[in-house]
C-alpha cells in the first residue's frame, strides 16, 4: 500500500517537473516530429511500378504480361532493356522483367530474368510472389489444366500497413526509454549535486519511500505524455491499434518501470550532469538503432539478431509491436513479453544493487 508520504513526495516530484517547460515541450514534440515526418510515407496499396521487357514477341509471353496488368499491385511499363535499366537505377521504377527470346515453347522456356534493387527486401518477396502466380495462371491456360481447389481470401485485418503502423509502437517504446532514464538519472545526478540526497538522507525518509515516489511522479508523466502523443496518431494520422489498450498500457507500464530503474543505477555511477551523459548514450544510442525502432530487426544479419532480441529496448518495442500491429495479448507469454517480465527482474535488481544516498557508487 502507498503511503502518504509517499504519494506527497510523489506530487512534489511532479511540481518540480511541471515546472520545466523546456522538459516538457521537447519530451512531447520530439516523438511528434518523428511521427509527422513519416506519416506520408507510402503505403502496401501503392503500386509497384514495374518495367518489362519482351524479346519473346510470343501469344505466351503477350500472356504473361496481361496476367501481370491484372495484378493490382503492379503498374507495368513496357520497353527496351536499356532504358528501363537505367530507370531501375535512378529508383524511376521499382523492378524489370527481361522476357527472353526463347520464351515461346512450353516445353524449352528461357529463364524469365527479373532486376531489381535487393536493398527493398520487403517489395521484392512482394512481386516475386506475383509474378510466379502470373506465370502459374499462364501455364495452366496453355495446358489447360484446372486448378485442384479454389482459395478463398478473407482480410481480417481490413487494413493495409503503413510504415508509420509500424513506426508508431518504435517511436513510444523510444519515448518510454528517454523519458524514465531521464526522470531518473539525470534527477538523481542533479539532486546529489545539490545535496538533496544528503539531506534526506537524515531525514525519516527510506529509499523504497525516495524511489517509490519518483516511480508514480515519473510513470504518471509518461502515462499521460504517451496518450497524448497515442491521441494525435489515432485520430489524426488514422492509425489503429488492433490489440487490447489494456495489455498495450500494461506494456507501456513495465516498460517505464525498466527504463526508470536502469536510470537509477546510471545515476548513481554518475559523479555529474556532464558525466551522466556519455553513460546514458552508451546505452540508449546503440539500442535506439538496434532494437527495431525505425527498421525490423529480422533484416539485421542473423549473427546479431540474438543480440539484439535481448536488449531491454527490442523486449519493448516488439511487445507494442505485437500488440499494435497484430492483435496480441500480454497475456499470450510471446516471446517479447516473456522478454520484457524477465528485463524487470533485471532491472530492478541492478537498480536496488547500484543505488546509493550520497556517494557515487563504486
Amino acid at each position: 500500500m502507498l503511503t502518504s508520504l509517499q504519494l506527497h513526495l510523489a506530487g512534489v516530484f511532479l511540481k518540480i517537473f511541471l515546472r520545466n517547460r523546456q522538459a516538457i515541450l521537447f519530451s512531447l514534440f520530439f516523438p511528434l516530429i518523428f511521427i509527422g515526418a513519416f506519416s506520408f510515407s507510402g503505403t502496401s496499396n501503392d503500386p509497384f511500378i514495374i518495367g518489362v521487357t519482351d524479346e519473346s514477341r510470343s501469344p505466351f509471353s503477350q500472356e504473361f504480361i496481361t496476367n501481370l496488368e491484372q495484378e493490382e499491385i503492379f503498374n507495368l511499363i513496357e520497353g527496351d532493356f536499356e532504358s528501363l535499366q537505367s530507370s531501375l537505377i535512378e529508383g524511376d521504377i521499382r523492378g524489370l522483367i527481361l522476357i527472353p527470346k526463347n520464351f515461346k515453347d512450353i516445353d524449352n522456356l528461357g529463364a524469365l530474368k527479373f532486376y531489381v534493387d535487393a536493398s527493398q527486401t520487403r517489395q521484392v518477396n512482394i512481386i516475386q510472389r506475383a509474378i510466379e502466380t502470373s506465370l502459374l495462371s499462364v501455364e495452366r491456360k496453355i495446358r489447360n489444366i484446372e486448378p485442384l481447389f479454389d482459395l478463398q481470401l478473407e482480410d481480417v485485418k481490413a487494413r493495409p500497413q503503413r510504415y508509420i503502423d509500424f513506426l508508431l509502437p518504435g517511436l513510444l517504446a523510444f519515448m518510454i526509454m528517454n523519458l524514465s532514464i531521464a526522470g531518473s538519472g539525470f534527477n538523481i545526478v542533479e539532486y546529489r549535486r545539490r545535496g538533496i540526497l544528503k539531506r534526506l538522507f537524515v531525514t525519516p525518509i527510506k529509499p523504497k519511500d525516495f524511489i517509490t515516489s519518483i516511480v508514480l511522479a515519473r510513470m504518471l508523466i509518461v502515462l499521460v505524455q504517451l496518450s497524448v502523443v497515442l491521441s494525435i496518431a489515432l485520430f489524426v494520422l488514422d492509425i489503429t491499434i488492433i490489440g487490447s489498450y489494456l495489455s498495450f498500457y500494461l506494456t507501456v507500464i513495465l516498460g517505464t518501470f525498466i527504463f526508470l530503474c536502469i536510470g537509477f543505477a546510471l545515476g548513481s555511477l554518475a559523479k555529474t550532469q556532464e558525466g551522466i551523459r556519455p553513460i546514458v548514450g552508451l546505452v540508449t544510442f546503440p539500442q535506439v538503432i538496434l532494437s527495431g525502432v525505425f527498421f525490423p530487426i529480422s533484416s539485421m544479419p542473423e549473427i546479431v539478431q540474438p543480440i539484439v532480441y535481448s536488449l531491454p529496448l527490442s523486449s519493448v518495442v516488439s511487445s507494442l509491436r505485437e500488440i499494435a500491429n497484430d492483435g496480441v495479448s500480454f497475456m499470450a507469454f510471446s516471446t517479447s513479453t516473456i522478454g520484457v517480465l524477465i528485463w524487470v527482474l533485471i532491472s530492478f535488481v541492478i537498480a536496488t544493487r547500484f543505488f546509493v544516498w550520497k556517494e557515487v557508487a563504486k
